[in-house]
């Protein structure tokens, strides 16, 4: 994990995972150590902004996780009073919300839950893989 500064002192870090086993409580723990140092300086605007960012860094390695191979990237940035949480993955596939399945236990929540959370959500394909961005409010 590298902590980084940009611009005019805009906090931001830059994580690479395997996309083995532990990596998403990896990427959480990671995100949760930015975003308590983003606390010192500049405190959320809102109760929930922390678990709001988290919840999101955890949904979106999952999904890396889970339907791309190999290494993936999270950065996240504090800019203009938000969050911004940015993933890289290997598969060229767009996320697609799906019908959540409370039986097989195959998810499907994921994406939904996101798209309700983020006040900005996009997805960029690259050559090869794709980002996802999501902008929360802090």
């Amino acid at each position: 994990m590298e902590l980084l500064s940009e611009g005019l002192g805009a906090p931001h870090v830059r994580a690479d995972f395997d996309g083995h086993s532990g990596t998403i409580a990896l990427a959480r723990d990671a995100a949760d150590a930015f975003l308590t140092s983003l606390a010192r300086s500049v405190p959320p605007g809102r109760e929930r902004s922390r678990d709001d960012v988290l919840l999101v860094v955890s949904e979106l390695v999952t999904n890396a996780v889970r339907h791309a191979p190999g290494p993936l990237t999270l950065c996240l940035a504090f800019t203009s009073g938000r969050v911004q949480v940015t993933v890289r993955d290997t598969s060229t596939t767009m996320p697609q919300p799906r019908r959540a399945d409370l039986t097989s236990g195959t998810g499907g929540f994921g994406w939904s839950i996101v798209e309700r959370i983020a006040e900005r959500l996009q997805a960029q394909p690259l050559p090869e893989g794709k980002e996802i961005h999501a902008f929360l409010p802090w």
